[in-house]
């Protein structure tokens, strides 16, 4: 897979860091029952489809980048840096 980083063009992957959900998640109240915060630390969504996620470019600038992309067909549809994109977790 090839990505493209805003800052140095198109690089394979593997120079940058998987990280996760480019999306915040809602985090339990302190309060919340063991049930709701199991939930929050081991599931999350699944989506074929159009997913967006956040990733590091360890290898290059060190730019934190939003990756859209679609996990049925592998097609990256778009790369954005995080500092420009709302709501982003970084």
């Amino acid at each position: 897979m090839r990505l493209t980083c805003p800052h140095c063009g198109d690089r394979d992957r593997r120079e940058f860091y998987y990280v996760g959900h480019a999306v915040a998640l809602d985090r339990p109240a302190a309060e919340a029952d063991i049930a709701a915060w199991d939930d929050y630390v081991h599931n999350r969504d699944n989506p074929a489809g159009a997913t967006r996620d956040l990733w590091y470019h360890e290898m290059g600038c060190s730019a934190w980048v939003v990756v859209t992309r679609n996990t049925v067909t592998h097609e990256v549809l778009k790369c954005e840096l995080a500092a420009d994109v709302k709501g982003v977790v970084s």
